[in-house]
């Protein structure tokens, strides 16, 4: 066999090979043949590791938080309510010592003997419902009022986008004093006020998901202004489809990336936007507690009592990060255009073998091109360069074999 038809097989199995086989080690999260997209999202969710240690931790909290001091009419194996005064124990110092033993109050007592563990469960309860309906409440607005504007175009998108900008300039903390007390005025009879008094976590999140869906409606209009103009939209509109069905069924599900991953990251801000409002008094209201009114309460005794703010600061910081890494693995799984670098098998399929000449059945190895364009010696001989776009010359015999 000749030289040029050596170089040209060599060639034509390296372009093979680049076609087929990804670069070393780099390659898809999962293989996508025969799977349904539900069934890519969650292999790929399932295989994020910082995700399913965020989702871990937080079903921890969450069953933690709600069966200890129970919910509604549902009672809490703790034996301790958040609002119960008991003796102090030891002037209210923790007793929880490693490794099990927690005693009555591991999380310690406050200066008039309530039960901090009792009230920072109840924090964390207040402060996950307040994120669930913020989440709730701001995505329903943010995914109508998104996708309407950049469906719709024209005078639709400039009433909403005008209404979306007066709304992101009012100040949140004065909407939120001037309904906390309103809320708190329980002599003035109305219908809010009365509610309020009741429901005030409930107020407060629905309150705050109607103020702060803005940032995702941008989004969801964006999203919508590039996928609009896609060729399957014009398809399901020559067939005669709705302008409803097109958004709902055809381009949202198509969003809904987006919509999944800067969900996640509301509720994950909405968590801290309470904590704020109830630090500033302006959130929820003893005799009931939250996280961040346990921290503005206590931060006194930031330095003689330091257990009783690092407890609810640790629980908020706890769900903050589990929610953000939860929204980190949601969007690597709905991303299609995510890969994974495997360094370890990169690094072995670059190795050389020991006698790479001789392979393990006695056999010579096949030539093969390497990266740079040049053929490896294994082969036993140089291609010639003008193969790959040098000055044409000829090629050395290194293998002592007649061409």
């Amino acid at each position: 066999m000749s030289q040029q038809s050596q170089q040209q097989e060599a060639v034509a199995a390296t372009g093979t090979a680049a076609g087929t086989e990804p670069a070393a080690g780099i390659e898809p999260v999962i293989e996508a043949k025969g799977l349904s997209l539900g069934q890519i999202v969650r292999k790929r969710f399932f295989g994020h590791a910082g995700a399913m240690a965020g989702l871990i931790v937080f079903a921890v909290i969450f069953l933690l938080a709600f069966s200890s001091e129970g919910w509604g009419p549902i009672p809490g194996w703790w034996k301790y309510q958040h609002d119960q005064v008991t003796p102090l124990v030891n002037e209210g110092v923790p007793t929880w010592t490693l490794p099990f033993s927690f005693g009555d109050h591991p999380f310690g007592q406050d200066r008039i003997g309530r039960d901090l563990f009792a009230m920072t469960m109840r924090g964390a309860q207040q402060s996950i419902i307040i994120m669930v309906i913020i989440g709730l409440v701001a995505g329903i607005i943010g995914v109508v009022v998104g996708a309407l504007a950049g469906y719709f175009r024209g005078w639709v998108e400039a009433v909403l986008m005008r209404l979306t900008d007066i709304i992101i300039i009012i100040p949140v903390l004065l909407l939120a004093a001037v309904m906390s007390q309103t809320a708190g005025r329980r002599d003035a009879g109305t219908w809010f006020a009365q509610f309020a008094a009741s429901n005030g976590v409930v107020v407060l999140g629905i309150f705050l998901g109607l103020v702060a869906w803005v940032g995702l409606a941008r989004l969801v209009r964006g999203e919508f202004l590039s996928l609009r103009e896609r060729e399957f939209v014009d398809a399901a509109r020559i067939s005669g489809a709705s302008n409803a069905r097109i958004i709902f069924k055809h381009i949202l599900p198509n969003a809904v990336g987006v919509v999944i991953v800067n969900g996640t990251l509301l509720m994950s801000s909405a968590i801290l936007l309470e904590t704020a409002l109830s630090y500033l008094g302006v959130g929820v209201k003893a005799p009931d507690t939250s996280l961040g009114l346990l921290i503005s309460q206590n931060q006194e005794a930031f330095s003689t009592r330091p257990w009783l703010f690092w407890w609810p600061g640790l629980f908020i910081v706890l769900i903050c990060l589990c929610i953000n890494f939860i929204g980190d693995g949601l969007r690597d799984a709905f991303d299609p255009r995510q890969k994974k670098f495997n360094a370890k098998r990169a690094k072995s399929r670059r190795a050389p073998a020991a006698n790479p000449a001789v392979m393990a059945d006695g056999a010579e190895a096949e030539p093969s091109l390497d990266v740079d364009g040049s053929v490896s010696p294994v082969s036993g001989y140089v291609p010639d360069s003008e193969a790959f776009g040098g000055a044409p010359g000829r090629a050395e015999d290194t293998s002592g074999r007649n061409p």
